[in-house]
């Protein structure tokens, strides 16, 4: 950690409402929290705590007993912000804000916060931006300082050079047609090289997961990359893709992806969407768990919920990983161990030791056997439909006219084929 960075003194509280229909396990949503601010190097987690409610008030979220007890405990341990690991209201905000004497941040806030630090390439930066300007415009009582700042990050921590500027939504609408057509741009150029990308012959290998689940660790140890590999939440946020030879299979492309986490802000969930675009152009989607987690199988509900909402469907091929044997105790790992064997599909591994790994690599092979291979189509000129269906999908090779239609080489997968055939 930097010293000369100025360490804001942070609390993180996660508000247990008993009333809320999807509500999670309260400690490790605390720890989730708690792992989320860690994640931003100028804050200095000071404390943490569930706060049990049995509904949110709607004007300060907690009832007036809390509020003082929590403002005693502020003041003490000079608290400078508040990090509430849910939604917190506009209203609620500004109340607590005056109550408290601190600066507040809901789960929302924290996140775009986060992904801002974090975002590396261009795309992942205007999306950012976009994502962060859709939330202030619900609450035009925080501040907004992406014009004047200093550092990485929204302005809503305490950094340098900051300054407080009031936005209206005239100059938030303003920016974002500006950073849409800049994004469109980005995107456009994307979209040129997936299509290059569609022209080789390499099927595409995605590692989705929740986040911190150890998808970069496994990417480094499978490609040999040196990708930002961190015990924190987002420590990936814009894909990597790599080249990777399987032994006795055919070449891929191994594609590490942003993870994904409960509760996205649904302004992210939208704008990034295009990061996870190649997560649909895969052939072939591995889900890496941290099995080691105490909350795995709802973090797994998460990530099959998420790749839902993409538009992934259920019959895309998938391998599922249970990751980090080595964080278990030695009784449960090979619990583990045994019941994956067991399950078709499912591999036990550790990224960081490599166990399992080349029965991993065996059955990525296996299933990508033959994932594309050449044909040569003859269309007739009434089959303009299939025609266009081929082009739109990137599957065309080349194409001749002939006397009676056309002859297309196509480069597709079975289930691209059996698509076509249902046309």
């Amino acid at each position: 950690m930097e010293h000369d960075r100025i360490q804001t003194r942070a609390w993180v509280l996660h508000p247990d409402i008993r009333s809320n229909s999807g509500r999670r396990p309260a400690e490790p949503a605390l720890q989730e929290g708690v792992a989320l601010a860690r994640a931003l190097p100028d804050l200095d987690v000071i404390g943490s705590l569930v706060v049990r409610l049995p509904k949110a008030h709607s004007g300060q979220l907690f009832g007036k007993g809390k509020i003082e007890e929590l403002a005693a405990i502020f003041k003490t341990e000079e608290i400078d912000l508040v990090l509430i690991d849910g939604p917190v209201s506009p209203v609620q905000q500004r109340n607590l804000e005056k109550s408290w004497g601190v600066k507040l941040l809901d789960r929302t806030g924290l996140i775009l916060e986060i992904f801002s630090d974090r975002a590396r390439t261009r795309e992942g930066v205007l999306q950012v931006e976009m994502a962060a300007l859709n939330y202030q415009r619900t609450r035009l009582v925080r501040a907004w300082t992406h014009l004047e700042r200093q550092r990485g990050g929204l302005g809503f921590v305490g950094g340098p050079g900051e300054t407080q500027i009031e936005a209206d939504r005239r100059a938030i609408d303003d920016q974002l047609v500006r950073l849409r057509r800049q994004l469109d741009k980005v995107v456009k150029t994307r979209t040129l090289h997936r299509e290059a990308r569609a022209k080789v012959p390499y099927p595409i290998v995605a590692l989705v997961g929740y986040t911190n689940a150890g998808k970069s660790t496994l990417f480094n140890r499978l490609t040999g990359a040196d990708v930002m590999v961190k015990d924190m939440l987002f420590a990936t946020l814009d894909p990597t893709m790599r080249r990777v030879e399987l032994e006795d299979g055919p070449e891929i492309i191994l594609s590490d992806t942003v993870g994904f986490i409960s509760d996205l802000p649904t302004e992210l969930v939208a704008s990034f969407r295009a990061t996870l675009e190649e997560v649909l152009g895969a052939d072939l989607v591995v889900h890496v768990r941290d099995i080691s987690h105490e909350d795995t199988h709802n973090q797994a509900m998460d990530v099959d919920r998420i790749l839902a909402s993409l538009g992934v469907d259920e019959n895309r091929a998938r391998i599922e990983i249970w990751n980090k044997l080595d964080q278990l105790p030695k009784e449960e790992a090979d619990a583990r161990r045994q019941r994956a064997e067991r399950e078709e599909g499912i591999h036990a591994i550790s990224a960081i030791t490599g166990e399992g790994l080349p029965e991993l690599l065996r059955d990525i092979a296996e299933q990508l056997q033959g994932a594309r291979h050449q044909e040569v189509l003859s269309l007739e000129f009434s089959q303009g439909k299939q025609r266009a269906w081929l082009f739109a999908e990137d599957l065309v090779q080349g194409e001749k006219q002939t006397e009676t239609g056309f002859e297309i080489t196509v480069l597709w997968t079975d289930r691209q084929k059996s698509q076509f055939s249902a046309l």
